[in-house]
């Protein structure tokens, strides 16, 4: 059994969908982060970054105590690896789905964040930071576009993490003010991840967990008003 905790993000929707395309076994724990649930002491020892999504997996290969993971890139891969699925065997196949993987950790995921934050919940609509997040957005799109061009299905040429990892930061492309007819390369490959069985039930599991989804002024001063002072960063 593997305990997700879990919040109803696009780094949330990631673990969802490897666990139910692998049909782990997995319990859900769900961690409010409108309301502050990310900064309770038992979260934060498995989470010290205060941040979901966060597994503890109490069957590791090898037996032993239980680990715990934080970092939904690190989880991905993790889980893979547990799993021998979703991430090719051979040398090149594999270092091009975590290339993929890192690319969209490190560049499509907090630009599209950024994106969000600035159009979405700064109080202060700032014109300069909504252009440079929507238009570092777009290039991120293009990247990722150009590199589908070549006609295949799957970012790394068969479905793996790197799929997982990139599609919940497409789905609320509207809200990054994208346009997919823009990217058809990237909309053929994001309709195709979107028909899966395994990644509709994992945003079926969504809608039962966060029933009124919504950022108020109290939740904002949690989501956006911490600092060197919060623990756990």
């Amino acid at each position: 059994m593997i305990d997700l905790y879990y919040w109803t993000t696009p780094n949330g929707h990631k673990i969802t969908i490897f666990l139910e395309e692998a049909g782990l076994p997995y319990r859900v724990e769900p961690v409010n982060i409108a309301t502050g649930d990310q900064f309770k002491p038992d979260f934060l020892r498995i989470a010290p970054n205060n941040r979901i999504p966060a597994i503890v997996d109490h069957a590791p290969q090898g037996g032993g105590e239980p680990i715990s993971l934080f970092e939904s890139g690190a989880i991905l891969l993790y889980l893979a690896d547990k799993t021998g699925r979703f991430i090719p065997q051979d040398l090149r196949g594999r270092n091009e789905a975590l290339q993929w993987l890192f690319w969209q950790m490190g560049g499509l995921g907090p630009m599209a964040g950024q994106n969000h934050h600035f159009s979405q919940y700064a109080p202060e609509k700032l014109p300069y930071a909504i252009d440079r997040y929507v238009r570092e957005t777009a290039r991120l799109y293009r990247v990722l576009d150009t590199h589908l061009s070549d006609g295949r299905d799957f970012i790394a040429g068969e479905y793996s993490i790197a799929d997982m990892a990139s599609y919940p930061w497409i789905v609320p492309h509207q809200r990054q003010q994208q346009n997919l007819d823009d990217f058809p390369s990237l909309k053929r490959w994001f309709d195709r991840i979107a028909q899966r069985p395994a990644v509709k039930r994992a945003y079926a599991l969504a809608e039962t967990i966060n029933t009124v989804p919504s950022v108020t002024d109290a939740s904002r001063a949690i989501l956006f008003g911490q600092d060197g002072k919060t623990r756990g960063g």
